[in-house]
């Protein structure tokens, strides 16, 4: 016979303190990120890039829907750098978020920083970037937030989930690629590969042995967390014979939406649920830029990589490539996108605001700026530039958050426009010069703590038109209504 163990009180309470520090604990993990050169090899020759603990890309992180992290990043590279968490919308702590010059300054090289990492309703595929320059090109990975304890996805669990990162290649490097441009006030020179995964894929010379594949078994279910981690491409993405169904995109849950092919923009993560239901054999997944701006130069390749079914056959040689649309095709973007939906069942409620405390109707523009001599690289000897409502950026000397929570004056302004000061027709073919000089200014737009708060962005003609996925950290939103030229305030709500 056991003996009875006799708890008092206050020794239960202690124990459930401990059970619970345990708990908290596991949702607590720590990580450390080494930022560092490391040498690989792409397309026939061998250089040095950032990398996070000399992976490329860099590793994945996993975590539960509400779990708190800590990461310690080590930087033992060349160049100033900050780590932001895509997606994660990190409630009441802007100071661990990793957004230069907004939230941080730079950690320099052989400097470390501590960040916490809050995952409040996240749930799906976020990811993680450097936040300086375009050093975001090597120095990236993957964040799979899994349902908490107790709860399930609202569709039934696959076999296997694997993430799939698209991403671009350079030969040259990237920090030169970019302080070149803006030296010269033109266009950054286009990647010499896109890329799966890290890999270029068999089109590509050199690069066939290091092809990524995914190895299937026919009639299960697999879940892509597909993540476009491009500088400022959005990608076409399909798979040969095969079509995927989209059950979330950043970090939420979408109502279920079959395709064939995915549009998905820089920055942007999809999962998709792929049923390997096909004769077994091998098939390409392959992904390519979309770029309807008239005559700007983009990366006209094409990145695969490889399904394989498990078991003995003879496989095709090469395994067919999908059908992705054009590269200029619009009506096969924007339809893709219009079609997703928020999944808005019980367990995943949603609740538009209808009442609006602030509007805001802000122009999204490439701009230029005049060059002695007509000297610079940028359309007529100007540079390039852009902006928001007629304002392109400038770096402050201190970033913005500590500016603001240590009342330091002087570091930026709170007029930025709620409307834009030029009105004109955003999106006729021929705009006059004198529109495409913006203001400079560090300005920022102050809310109302609880506000609820509609943006309009308008796209406008000005030097090249173009697409802008529109990014806000600390927040998710609503996509309400999109379409083709200027907004009407008058008629398109409606809709």
């Amino acid at each position: 016979m056991r003996p009875i163990m006799k708890i008092s009180g206050l020794q239960l309470v202690g124990f459930l303190l401990l059970l619970g520090m345990l708990h908290e604990c596991q949702a607590c993990a720590e990580y450390n990120f080494v930022v560092q050169e490391s040498s690989y090899t792409r397309l026939c020759s061998t250089k040095n890039i950032l990398t996070v603990n000399g992976q490329f890309p860099g590793p994945t992180i996993y975590v539960r829907k509400g779990d708190n992290i800590t990461v310690n990043v080590y930087n033992r590279g060349d160049y100033n750098i900050t780590i932001h968490w895509h997606g994660v919308k990190q409630p009441r702590n802007p100071w661990g978020d990793g957004t230069e010059y907004i939230t941080q300054c730079s950690i320099q090289p052989g400097a470390n920083f501590t960040q916490r990492v809050l995952f409040s309703t996240e749930e799906g595929t976020v990811w993680w970037h450097a936040h300086s320059q375009w050093k975001r090109a090597t120095v990236h990975g993957a964040i799979i937030v899994y349902p908490q304890n107790g709860t399930s996805y609202p569709f039934p669990e696959p076999h296997a989930e694997v993430p799939i990162i698209l991403g671009e290649w350079w030969k040259q490097n990237i920090s030169d690629l970019y302080e070149t441009a803006l030296q010269s006030g033109g266009e950054p020179n286009i990647s010499d590969a896109l890329t799966i995964n890290g890999q270029p894929g068999d089109l590509y010379p050199c690069s066939q042995p290091g092809t990524f594949r995914l190895t299937v078994e026919y009639g299960k279910t697999y879940m892509l967390r597909l993540i476009n981690v491009a500088i400022t491409d959005i990608m076409f993405f399909a798979i040969a014979k095969h079509n995927v169904t989209v059950v979330g995109t950043d970090g939420s849950y979408t109502k279920p939406l079959s395709s064939d092919y995915i549009a998905i923009s820089p920055g942007q993560t999809m999962d998709l649920l792929l049923e390997a239901n096909q004769t077994p054999d091998q098939y390409y997944m392959a992904a390519r830029v979309y770029s309807a701006t008239f005559n700007l130069t983009y990366d006209n390749t094409t990145t695969t990589a490889i399904i394989q079914y498990s078991g003995n056959y003879t496989p095709t040689s090469p395994p067919p490539l999908p059908n992705l649309p054009y590269y200029n095709d619009t009506n096969a973007s924007f339809n893709f996108f219009g079609s997703l939906r928020s999944l808005a069942d019980q367990e995943h409620p949603i609740s538009v605001p209808f009442s609006i405390s602030t509007s805001l109707f802000y122009t999204i523009s490439i701009n230029t700026f005049p060059c002695a001599n007509n000297s610079c690289a940028g359309p007529n000897g100007t540079r390039l530039a852009s902006s928001v409502n007629n304002i392109s950026f400038v770096d402050p000397s201190l970033d913005i958050l500590e500016a603001y929570y240590h009342h330091v004056r002087g570091v930026y302004g709170t007029q930025f426009p709620s409307f834009p000061p030029l009105v004109y027709n955003f999106t006729a073919h021929n705009l006059t010069y004198n529109l495409q000089t913006p203001e400079e200014g560090t300005e920022v737009r102050v809310l109302e703590y609880n506000s609820t708060v509609e943006i309009v962005f308008q796209g406008t003609n000005l030097v090249a038109g173009t697409d802008h996925p529109m990014h806000l950290h600390g927040y998710s939103f609503y996509v309400v209504g999109q379409g083709f030229g200027n907004f009407d305030p008058q008629t398109d709500p409606s809709t």
